[in-house]
């Protein structure tokens, strides 16, 4: 999947998320009709959030949601809505299915799953860290190699490589 950054304010990002939605006691409750009707709701959440939807699919006892947000969603406020909006229309719509296995309101799990979903590793975000302000011999520099760093990383913004040729902070790293 190719990088689609967005940008918001001074904030350039490119945040998607793996969301996993257990149904409550692992019942199968959903066919594909109620599937169906359970992605356009999710759609339509994504939509009123800001996210972008990228991929909703399920199976009899849980759903997977692929989104991409901006970093000022608040994950978990996001999920209680669309958890709650969901179950509501979901009950409302399939009120007779839905009330074979729930005698009580409820349709979901109260725990989920939910996993960032990146373009490069955690080995390769460790050792870009660790080799900044370092050259090939492992002396400090100063200066970022602006070049090297993107043919090394390409997924870092090629228009941001420019302000990242600054010279290191005074003071810090903090001396021995």
């Amino acid at each position: 999947m190719k990088n689609d950054f967005i940008s918001s304010g001074r904030a350039v990002s490119d945040l998607k998320s793996h969301l996993v939605l257990t149904t409550k006691y692992r019942r199968q409750v959903f066919d594909q009709e109620i599937l169906n009707f359970l992605g356009n709701i999710v759609s339509d959440l994504c939509q009123k959030w800001d996210c972008k939807l990228i991929e909703v699919n399920g199976e009899p006892d849980h759903i997977y949601i692929l989104f991409q947000y901006y970093p000022q969603l608040t994950l978990s406020n996001f999920i209680a809505n669309l958890k709650f909006v969901s179950s509501r229309k979901l009950r409302a719509e399939f009120s007779e299915k839905i009330n074979r296995f729930y005698r009580k309101s409820v349709l979901w799990n109260e725990s989920y799953f939910i996993a960032i979903c990146g373009g490069v590793t955690v080995s390769t975000l460790k050792r870009y860290i660790e080799q900044q302000g370092s050259n090939k011999d492992g002396e400090g520099k100063g200066i970022v190699d602006a070049k090297r760093l993107l043919e090394e990383y390409p997924f870092l913004l090629p228009s941001l490589i420019p302000t990242l040729t600054f010279s290191r902070v005074r003071g810090f790293p903090p001396s021995s």
